[in-house]
């Protein structure tokens, strides 16, 4: 329950106000009409939750940060402006749908190194594409070891980017950082030689859900259907 009545982002409390300004006004119109903004008006509550979430704590452990599914698992080289270095990288893609949570959350800790913003088009967020093609925008997080990128890429419904943080500023792992509306899609480019400890198809829980662990020697999973 502590999910479903959680604190709302401050980004969404001015459409909160909205939805339930205009429901106020369609059921004045319409009893049908105002019922189904009220109900449209609990799902925008419902969107910009911010649940609490209980982060793992140990060295070399990377976290999910943000819910959703793994829709994609792929070795590509990560964009140069990246400074990741010239060789593939796995990354691994989490698809939020309008219903997930969709704050992100830092996957380790460590120093934010490098913001980039990247204009682009908004088609599908699960398309491979997409990670290319779309607005999106990314943080390069260093802990001193290690660096990893995250990049919360903007999708069909999506329209709107935040990144709540700044160059140089140290974080958390599971720290909240940025959000996406309505709908999207976020990348993280593991270091080289790290295998994935989710599937595809797998549920994610941002900020909690071990995504990998830099001391494990396991191969990469497969899963069963159940």
């Amino acid at each position: 329950m502590t999910s479903v009545f959680a604190p709302i982002h401050k980004d969404g409390i001015k459409f909160v106000l909205i939805f339930a300004f205009v429901s106020v006004l369609l059921y004045c119109l319409s009893h049908t009409l105002g019922v189904i903004g009220f109900i449209l008006t609990a799902w925008c509550i419902y969107f910009f939750r911010i649940p609490k979430r209980v982060t793992p704590d140990r060295d070399g452990l990377i976290i999910a940060p943000a819910d959703g599914i793994v829709s994609l698992i792929t070795d590509v080289v990560p964009p140069a402006e990246y400074n990741l270095g010239e060789d593939k990288l796995t990354r691994v893609s989490i698809f939020l749908n309008v219903f997930d949570v969709h704050v992100q959350r830092t996957p380790i800790a460590g120093t934010i190194e490098k913001i980039m913003y990247h204009p682009g088009k908004f088609i599908n967020a699960s398309l491979d594409k997409a990670s290319e093609d779309n607005e999106r925008q990314t943080i390069v997080i260093n802990n001193g070891k290690i660096k990893i990128a995250c990049t919360q890429i903007a999708g069909l419904i999506a329209r709107r980017i935040l990144c709540q943080t700044a160059e140089g500023r140290n974080m958390k792992a599971g720290e909240l950082y940025g959000l996406i509306r309505f709908g999207s899609r976020v990348d993280v480019y593991l270091p080289k030689g790290v295998v994935p400890l989710v599937i595809l198809g797998q549920r994610m829980i941002g900020g909690e859900t071990v995504l990998a662990d830099l001391n494990s020697s396991e191969s990469m999973r497969t899963g069963i259907v159940s």
